[in-house]
Order: structure tokens, then C-alpha cells, then sequence
């Protein structure tokens, strides 16, 4: 069973750097022809796509937050990792990771539980 956990500082402060681990179990995040995305939902708005990396490692992200985010990976602990600079309290949501199967719809069969990413001075 494919498994997502979601880890990384509950608070930062504007200006500075989230960043937030996944660690998935289950499956291999080289597994062919899966996309490993991050997906957030500020409180009382829509979801929205951050971005994702294929299982080449391939990247693809969120036009209007492309300046600010990197998703990286350490395939050795199975982990994807997303950085988001210069944050404001407009990046404070509700972070997920999931498994995607198309980058960029939303629609994936497996997430983690979210984890808060705060942003306040």
C-alpha cells in the first residue's frame, strides 16, 4: 500500500523559506510514469497545484509560483522535498503530497494527511 507523510516546520516567518518533506512508502518515487506533487489549500479557498517531479526527476510547476518553488528528491530515502522562498501570509495552507498519474490535474490516488505551513511574524 502506497503511503505519503507529509513533515516540515509548522510556522516560518515572511521572507523566509518552507520547506516540507514527503516521505513515501510503498512504492518507488522512480517507479515509471508517476508524478509526485505538491498540492495546497488555504483555509476556506480552492486546492491549488504547487508543483511536481516525474520518476525521471523532471520538474513542472505552478506558473504563478514558478519563481519561488523547487522540488527536489533523495531517491536513497525515498523523500521528495518542496522549498517555497520569499513566503508571505498569503502561502499559509494546508500542504499535501500526493501521487499523481497526469502532473498537474489534482487528481491523485494516494495522498498524505497534510501538514500546516504557516507563515507569520
Amino acid at each position: 500500500q502506497v503511503q505519503l507523510q507529509e513533515s516540515g516546520p509548522g510556522l516560518v516567518k515572511p521572507s523566509q523559506t518552507l520547506s516540507l518533506t514527503c516521505t513515501v512508502s510503498g512504492e518507488s518515487i522512480t517507479t515509471i510514469h508517476y508524478y509526485w506533487s505538491w498540492i495546497r489549500q488555504p483555509s476556506g479557498k480552492a486546492m491549488e497545484w504547487v508543483g511536481a517531479m516525474s520518476w525521471t526527476g523532471s520538474t513542472y510547476y505552478n506558473p504563478s509560483l514558478k519563481s519561488r518553488i523547487s522540488i527536489s528528491r533523495n531517491t536513497s530515502r525515498n523523500q521528495f522535498t518542496l522549498q517555497l522562498t520569499s513566503v508571505t501570509p498569503e502561502d499559509t495552507a494546508e500542504y499535501y503530497c500526493a501521487r499523481e498519474f497526469t502532473a498537474g490535474t489534482g487528481e491523485a490516488a494516494y495522498w498524505g494527511q497534510g501538514t500546516q505551513g504557516a507563515v507569520s511574524a
